[in-house]
């Protein structure tokens, strides 16, 4: 299985701006530049993307965890947050901190901490970035 996404990028790192496209067509030449990676500009940048896709990863990790366990969630919702550093060897990610708060009927605490874990650590995104992942999971549990 392959994804593919392009970037394009014209000017020097300060002034220039880059757009970015996914084959799926959600992203269309979706601007990016310094001021969206390093400042507040409009638009997007890699690390946001990088939380994006960690965040979805991970909630549907979570999901195929759970209809194992014969759990079906009523909300999965996950924020991914990507802290990066400019440190001796340049800008690094240097965290994933993931915060989780479901609604699972049927789910005890004891059991969704467990899937949670797993999900972290089993998560293609969590491996792929290789740098601490973190995380906040709570489980709302309806009377």
């Amino acid at each position: 299985m392959k994804r593919k996404a392009s970037a394009e990028w014209k000017g020097n790192l300060k002034e220039g701006k880059g757009n970015v496209s996914t084959e799926s067509g959600v992203l269309a030449k979706t601007q990016y530049s310094f001021g969206t990676r390093f400042e507040r500009g409009i638009g997007t940048n890699p690390e946001e993307l990088v939380a994006a896709a960690h965040a979805a990863c991970f909630s549907m990790q979570l999901s195929a965890l759970l209809g194992k366990a014969g759990l079906v969630p009523d909300q999965i919702a996950t924020t991914a947050v990507v802290t990066f550093d400019n440190l001796d060897q340049g800008w690094t990610v240097i965290e994933s901190h993931l915060e989780v708060n479901a609604i699972i009927p049927g789910a005890t605490p004891d059991s969704f901490a467990k899937l949670a874990e797993e999900a972290k650590s089993g998560c293609l995104m969590s491996r792929l970035l290789n740098t601490k992942v973190t995380m906040d999971a709570k489980l709302t549990i309806l009377q």
